[in-house]
C-alpha cells in the first residue's frame, strides 16, 4: 500500500448528529413531518439530494428546495457539533510524518468540505488541494469516478492505493476503481453491513492503519 484516500463523513469526522438535526429542521421549515432517523442515517455518504429523496421520502419537486435550505442552516445547526473521531488526528499526523500520500473523496459540497477540514484542523495533514467533494465528477459514489479522478490527479496506481470509508458506498467506489478497501466500524455502518462490500480490511480505529 502506497497511498490512502479517505471518505470524510463518518470516517474522519463525526457528523451524523449534525446532519440529522439539520435535515429534520429543513423538513420542519417545509411543513413536512419528521423523517425516520434510521432511514436518514442510511443515506449519509450519498449526495445531499438523496438524503431527502431516499432518506426522507421527499418528491423530486421538493428536493432542490430542501437542499437549498439545508445549506443555509447547516453551519449554524451542525458545525458546532462536529468533531473528529478518536484517533483520527493521531493517525493522520503519523501517516503524514511518514510521507504517505493522502486525499479525501467525499459527496459533501466542496465549500462545506474545505470549511470542515479547516474547522477540524485536518488540513495540517491533508492539504486542501487534495480534498475532493461533490461536483468534481459526473457520477457520485458508489461509481468509481471520483477515485479514478484522484488517482489521475495525484499519479497514483489503484493497486497500491487503499480507499477508507464507513459505508458500502465508499467501499464499492474504491473496489470499482481497482483499489484496496478498508471499512471503519465506528461511523454510519457496522461490520456486518460493511462486510457486504467485501473490503480488504475492516478496522475499529483509524490508528490501526499504522
Amino acid at each position: 500500500m502506497h497511498a490512502l484516500i479517505f471518505d470524510f463523513d463518518g470516517t474522519l469526522a463525526d457528523t451524523q448528529r449534525g446532519i440529522l438535526a439539520t435535515a429534520q429542521e429543513v423538513l420542519r421549515r417545509m411543513g413536512r413531518p419528521a423523517a425516520d432517523e434510521r432511514a436518514l442515517a442510511a443515506t449519509i455518504g450519498l449526495p445531499l439530494r438523496e438524503n431527502f429523496t431516499r432518506g426522507a421520502g421527499l418528491p423530486d419537486a421538493d428536493a432542490d428546495r430542501a437542499v437549498t435550505l439545508y445549506r443555509e442552516v447547516f453551519e449554524v445547526i451542525a458545525v458546532p457539533t462536529i468533531t473528529c473521531f478518536p484517533g483520527v488526528s493521531e493517525a493522520l499526523s503519523a501517516l503524514a510524518a511518514r510521507g504517505v500520500p493522502m486525499a479525501v473523496a467525499s459527496s459533501r459540497g466542496q465549500r462545506s468540505l474545505e470549511g470542515l477540514m479547516r474547522h477540524l484542523q485536518l488540513e495540517r495533514y491533508i492539504p486542501l488541494s487534495r480534498v475532493y467533494g461533490e461536483g468534481k465528477v459526473a457520477r457520485p459514489k458508489p461509481a468509481p469516478d471520483l477515485v479514478l479522478f484522484i488517482l489521475k490527479e495525484l499519479g497514483l496506481r489503484p493497486d497500491e492505493t487503499m480507499v477508507v470509508g464507513d459505508t458500502t458506498f465508499d467501499l464499492e467506489m474504491g473496489r470499482n476503481a481497482g483499489c484496496l478497501t478498508c471499512g471503519v466500524t465506528y461511523g454510519n455502518q457496522n461490520a456486518g453491513q460493511l462486510s457486504g462490500a467485501s473490503p480488504t480490511r475492516i478496522i475499529d480505529d483509524l490508528r490501526e492503519l499504522l
